[in-house]
Parts: C-alpha cells; structure tokens; sequence
C-alpha cells in the first residue's frame, strides 16, 4: 500500500504533463466549439453549414487526397526505414551507432521549411536533378517533378523518414538473437531468418512506424503547400486558406476536426489488428 505522501509526490511529479495535456484538450474543445459557429459568431452562433460544406465533392477529393498520399507516405517511408533500422540494429560498435542514429536523426535537427526549399533547389525545372539528368543525355528537356503528387510523396516521406526507422530499428533490436542462431542451426539462410524471424517478431515496431508516419503526414502543412502548391490541396492547406485570406473559423475548425477523427479513425485499425494477432503486443 502507498501512503499518501507517495501518492501526492506521484501527483506532483504528474502534474506537468497533465498540465499540457489539459491545455491540448481545452484548445481542442474550443476548435470543436468555432466549428458549429458562423463565420462572425463563431461563440454564440450554431450551424452545422461548416460541416454540410465538407460534403462537396472538392473537399471530398481533398480528404481522400490526404488519407492516400498519407497512407502511401507511410507505406514508402517504412520500406525504405526497414533496410536502415536492420543495419542500426546489427551494429556492434557504439561509435557507429551514434554515427548512424545522428545521420537518421539530421533531417529532425534542421527546420522544415529549409528541408522543404531544399526539395525545390533539387527537383526544380532548372534543379539540380533535371541539370544533371541533362547532363548525362537521359532527357532533353527538364521533367516537371514540382507541383504535383510526386513531389509531394517525395518531400513527406524525406522529412517522416526518421520517424519510421526509429520505431522498427527499436522493435529489431528487441528480437532474441537466440532466435536467429536457432533458425541458421537448422539450416534457415540469412534472407530466411530476416525475412521469417526477424520481420514477423519485429510487426508491432513496423505498424507503430507506419501509424507515426501517416499521423504526421496526414496533417502536413509546409510540404504539400510549397512542393504541390494549390494543385495538390491536400486538407491542412485549405485549413490555412479558410483562415489566412477568408478568416472563416468555423470552416477551418470544422475541417480540422474532421481531419483529426478521419485519422485517429485510420490509426485504430493498426491497433484493433495488433490486439486480435496470437502473440502480437503493440
């Protein structure tokens, strides 16, 4: 049994963090409270016009937009992070693994923004990869890599990629190594054991990558409005038109909550799949 001191330091030690949480939950009630409004009386009026506006077929595409580019993110960062975390996890020597972890960890240590003009130097009709694909004879004229979905995809799963390796590198190194030597012993070669050892025991670090990856995209503001402009609209970006140049509130809250629950919808089904796997524990 605790006594009450105890409990008051366990309260005390808490109330931070419940501090910030609370602050969260406030500010997303009030979001949910300026999504029923009317735009001038967001406090005191009520509709539901805000959210009959989200069943037009422009912002339909836009959400479907969202939820594909931010599943194929997802799928894109995690294929690449698996190779990647498999390395860091076979390191033996701390000084290499530092070196890689930093190396992983670069893209978080430098602004978005930077990261994402960074992109445009690169993929630009006069970048630095057109020049260079010019240069070798592979094309003649330079290929429209900007203001699309490719640029896009290419830009979230660059600036989400560390988010998808830590997770399964953490999972990998968790795996027994007795279960790899048990596998070799009774003949399994080294792409059996990855493939039929080390990657099934490692599923609840690849889901956990992938539900980060898609969390942090399908809310991604910076990348889809600089990389896609307004030809790929993806639902963060109309959020930030409804306020910066309209200052329609219930709009954009009405959106944004929409957005919020259509991933917190897509992130269970990871979940649910993990709690009804035999032997699997997110």
């Amino acid at each position: 049994m605790t006594s009450p001191r105890q409990t008051l330091r366990a309260w005390l030690f808490l109330s931070p963090s419940m501090l910030f949480l609370a602050v969260l939950v406030a500010a997303s009630l009030l979001v949910l409270r300026m999504s029923v409004g009317t735009q001038g009386a967001e406090w005191s009026g009520f509709s539901l016009h805000s959210y009959q506006q989200l069943l037009e077929p422009y912002y339909l595409k836009s959400l479907l937009l969202t939820l594909r580019l931010a599943l194929i993110s997802a799928a894109l960062a995690v294929l690449l992070a698996i190779p990647v975390a498999w390395c860091m996890s076979r390191l033996t020597s701390p000084m290499l693994r530092r070196i890689v972890l930093a190396a992983v960890l670069l893209p978080l240590l430098v602004n978005l923004l930077l990261q994402t003009y960074g992109w445009l130097v690169i993929l630009g009709p006069a970048g630095m990869l057109n020049q260079a694909l010019m240069a070798l004879g592979l094309i003649k004229r330079p290929i429209m890599l900007l203001y699309n979905q490719s640029g896009v995809l290419t830009g979230l799963v660059q600036t989400a990629f560390p988010l998808a390796v830590l997770p399964i590198a953490s999972a990998m190194r968790g795996v027994s190594r007795s279960y790899q030597e048990a596998a070799a012993t009774l003949g399994a070669s080294r792409t059996h054991v990855f493939f039929q050892v080390v990657l099934p025991m490692s599923l609840p670090g690849i889901v956990n990558a992938a539900t980060l990856v898609f969390a942090y995209n399908a809310s991604s503001f910076v990348v889809p409005l600089l990389l896609g402009g307004r030809r790929v609209p993806m639902l963060a970006v109309m959020v930030h038109d409804q306020i910066a140049p309209l200052m329609n509130w219930p709009a954009a809250s009405a959106a944004g909550v929409v957005l919020i629950l259509t991933t917190l919808l897509v992130m269970s089904v990871p979940l649910l799949f993990n709690r009804r796997t035999p032997g699997v524990t997110s």
